[in-house]
């Protein structure tokens, strides 16, 4: 008997088609500057990269592709941040035809949602509200890059870097002018691209439902969903807490006040889960690289186009301890409970995506004799989809490659998600056996 694929495991294969068609497209001659095209592993890393909205690469983008490639690495960042789900749903709008209630239960798992009523508009929203932030911050970022690079690459720059920080990707193509690698290095005293990339870095981390409830209910906080109290909360004492962190692990800088204020800050945002940075990553301090890969791990919001953990998890996790060092029976916030099911969905979260990281550092740790810290904070980096790396990324052999392009998989998909999707079948087998028998026996009761 055939079997359908379940919503997890479509929501896999998505990923992994469209990190496929991505990998083929940048192995096309016109894709790369590269004679004959780029190799297997350097498209399928960086289309994985790309897919996953992380922004790790093994070369520099502006400097490595064509137009063409930039182009394609823009669409699996598109595609990647928003989810596949959403694409699909945008095309059954747009030939007026029907969803299904399967393909509906599909778009509700892809956000992270518990309702499949009212999934069209939401997904109408996404897209407008989509447009209309890369929108505006890609015509603010021309504003900067027009005149300094002329029309035709100034509003290039604004689009592409507008959709690569509201999708959370971290990809840039500031090598050309700026030398391969150095991201927003050269703007790191540039209040205006800096402001631009955090408030889309931001906005795009807050994850879709949020968007929905902030414009239903406007500025009554009392009226936000719990998510939304929980979201808005956390993502602005760690982007602020994590700010003053910085600015005095940082503090050995030579830098001007305001100018050490705005690196902390975008330090801050960029590590959840953006991967820009305005100073060199591989010099911070042991306690500046400790909190960023903190601040990876934790990432954004469910929903979103950023990875990690999420910051719903880790407030449920850090509500349920205070609770328990109080001795309460329950845990909650706002004047709402957890109950058992959330809190063991969050240590699940926790665990699996900390076993990933630690499980990929030492197989990579035992491939090649690279520093711990280093690749301890690619790997998270990869897991939380990130993209800062401390430099490591092209010393990488081809299996360690192969390792932080499978976290990055996992990390966009969801851990546990993964998980499910490739164990859902052996367990809907044994519980078809388990039905089966105990339909036997009571049949053999009855006679």
């Amino acid at each position: 008997m055939k079997r359908k694929l379940s919503y997890l495991q479509i929501i896999a294969l998505g990923y992994f088609l469209v990190i496929l068609a991505g990998t083929l497209l940048l192995m096309l001659p016109p894709a790369s500057v590269a004679p004959g095209g780029a190799d297997f592993r350097t498209a399928l890393f960086t289309a994985t990269s790309a897919s996953c909205v992380t922004g790790l690469v093994l070369c520099d983008t502006a400097i490595s592709w064509t137009a063409f490639g930039q182009g394609v690495i823009l669409s699996l960042i598109q595609i990647g941040g928003l989810g596949f789900m959403t694409f699909a749903t945008l095309f059954y709008i747009l030939l007026r035809r029907k969803m299904g209630l399967r393909e509906r239960s599909v778009m509700v798992e892809s956000i992270n949602t518990t309702q499949i009523a009212g999934i069209v508009p939401l997904t109408k929203k996404i897209v407008i509200g989509t447009l209309f932030f890369e929108g505006l911050g890609a015509v603010l970022l021309m504003l900067r890059f027009v005149p300094q690079m002329g029309f035709g690459r100034g509003v290039w720059y604004g689009i592409f870097h507008a959709v690569s920080a509201f999708c959370n990707a971290g990809f840039d193509l500031m090598g050309v002018y700026d030398g391969p690698y150095a991201s927003f290095v050269e703007y790191a005293d540039d209040w205006l691209v800096n402001v631009v990339l955090m408030a889309l870095i931001t906005i795009g981390g807050f994850g879709f439902l949020v968007w929905d409830d902030l414009w239903r209910k406007k500025f009554h906080f009392r009226r936000y969903a719990l998510q939304t109290k929980l979201v808005l909360t956390v993502s602005a004492v760690l982007s602020f807490g994590g700010a003053l962190l910085l600015y005095f692990f940082e503090a050995e800088g030579n830098l001007p006040f305001g100018e050490r204020v705005l690196t902390s800050l975008f330090g801050s945002v960029t590590a959840r889960t953006a991967g820009f940075n305005t100073t060199d990553t591989a010099a911070m301090s042991a306690g500046g690289k400790l909190l960023t890969m903190m601040l990876m791990f934790i990432g954004g919001s469910p929903g979103s186009t950023a990875g990690g953990i999420k910051t719903t998890t880790l407030a449920v996790l850090m509500l349920h301890t205070f609770s328990g060092i109080r001795h309460e029976q329950s845990a909650g916030a706002f004047g709402r409970s957890f109950d058992g099911e959330t809190l063991k969905k969050a240590a699940s979260v926790f665990f699996v995506n900390l076993m990933l990281v630690l499980t990929g550092t030492l197989a990579i740790c035992m491939i090649q004799p690279l520093a711990l810290e280093d690749v301890l904070f690619e790997c998270f980096s990869a897991m939380g989809t990130v993209g800062m790396t401390t430099g490591i990324t092209r010393a990488l052999a081809p299996l360690s490659s192969y390792i932080v392009a499978f976290l990055m998989f996992c990390g966009r998909v969801g851990s546990i998600s993964f998980a499910v999707a490739l164990f859902e079948k052996k367990q809907d087998r044994r519980c078809a056996v388990q039905k089966k028998k105990s339909q036997s026996g009571k049949g053999e009761t009855g006679r």
